[in-house]
């Protein structure tokens, strides 16, 4: 087995510009299969972006991303890449669980529907054999009595933890948390964290943009500081926290902590 065969996201020179502004300046990182990584940094630091990249929601402008041994939306022959089609990224990237800073749930279905949709929808699973997965993983993330509820009847942190669920029904490979708590009341954000604990423990693959450095030191195997668009630092949690290598890293940490 080659080092390779153990990642799950492979980072190399990943570069991405919105014309000349360059958000990314060449990335390299490694995250392996079953460890939780938590990327933090300032607003603007590239973070978000770079978590879209491994999804293929935003293209790459130079570098090479892989996840689970291949590059994320492209094919490489004769030492060219070319990009894939759209119906072959949607297929790759239904092995990717992405949760966002909103909930994004469809307002009109109910929390059974909203994580029932996808397998429905992309798998072509029997709606029988998708709502029962969606019954469990609600039940998973403790909201096994809100099937019939509405997100405009539901809480920012329930409404969170359906979407959580929600990616969890494409039985992914690999979870993206785009700062999963940063919209939610102080009260609400234990219980989100509670359920990616609960992931941590069971063996997901996570990387998750957060500024809870309480759950980067507890649940986090990397933690990496990203500014302006480069990787800054990056080492075991406790000790980084601790004692920041890096005179950026040590006066980002000065203000949060």
């Amino acid at each position: 087995m080659t080092a390779s065969d153990t990642l799950a996201v492979q980072a190399e020179g990943v570069r991405k510009s919105y014309g000349r502004f360059e958000a990314l300046r060449g990335i390299d990182l490694e995250v392996a299969r079953g460890q939780v990584t938590c990327l933090i940094g300032p607003s603007g630091s590239g973070k978000s972006t770079f978590l879209r990249c491994i999804n293929h929601l935003e293209k790459v402008t130079a570098g090479r991303l892989s996840v689970e041994g291949e590059l994320v939306g492209y094919r490489q022959h004769g030492g060219k890449l070319y990009e894939l089609r759209d119906k072959e990224v949607c297929a790759k990237r239904a092995k990717i669980g992405m949760v966002f800073q909103r909930f994004n749930l469809f307002p009109h279905m109910t929390a059974l529907e909203n994580v029932a949709l996808g397998p429905i929808r992309v798998k072509h699973e029997s709606k029988s054999a998708a709502e029962e997965r969606a019954r469990k993983l609600l039940d998973r993330v403790g909201l096994a009595d809100k099937l019939a509820g509405y997100p405009s009847q539901l809480s920012g942190g329930q409404q969170q933890r359906i979407a959580i669920a929600r990616a969890l029904a494409m039985e992914p490979s690999l979870m993206l948390f785009d700062e999963p708590t940063s919209a939610l009341d102080p009260e609400l954000v234990g219980d989100v964290l509670d359920v990616m604990r609960s992931l941590a423990e069971d063996g997901m693959t996570m990387i998750v943009v957060t500024h809870e450095m309480g759950f980067a030191r507890e649940v986090a195997d990397s933690l990496i500081f990203m500014d302006e668009g480069v990787v800054v630092e990056s080492g075991q949690p406790r000790e980084m926290l601790a004692n920041p290598k890096n005179e950026r890293t040590r006066s980002f940490l000065a203000k949060v902590l």
